[in-house]
């Protein structure tokens, strides 16, 4: 069986993939340019023209981005079995609404979406492996 944890925010997702007693993990960053838009600016005459920020160009352009970053989330993901998913924000939830209305099959083999901080290499790894009941504190003596 091929579960994967995935932890994620806008910037980039890491990945855990514990099968058959081992772990792989993988990496993606997301591309997506975080945009800073200038207010707008007077002209020198009082009571001049006003330019005026197209707030709807830059958010148009990042829906986009955020697209194209799920889809490789996506394709990273196909062929695991079971799911858990984690990050802070809003990133696990709008990844979730992705892969249920254009995934549909990486969409049912989501176990948990969870709220998670930005947490260290080896707590993340801890937690994937606390979600799916793994246990490896105490390995079993053979």
């Amino acid at each position: 069986m091929k579960q994967v944890g995935l932890w994620l925010d806008k910037l980039e997702a890491n990945g855990i993939v514990l099968e058959q007693g081992k772990e792989k993990k993988f990496h993606i960053l997301s591309e997506i340019e975080f945009f800073n838009p200038k207010g707008g600016s007077r002209s020198k005459t009082k009571w001049g023209p006003q330019d005026v920020v197209q707030d709807s160009k830059y958010l148009e352009r990042e829906k986009h981005q955020l697209k194209k970053y799920f889809d490789r989330i996506a394709k990273a993901l196909e062929n695991a079995d079971q799911i858990n998913i984690f990050g802070p924000a809003e990133a696990p939830e709008k990844l979730m609404a992705e892969l249920e209305e254009n995934y549909p099959k990486i969409g049912n083999r989501v176990l948990t979406v969870q709220k998670a901080d930005s947490i260290s290499q080896n707590r993340f790894k801890a937690l994937v492996k606390q979600s799916f009941g793994i246990d490896d504190r105490f390995p079993e003596i053979v």
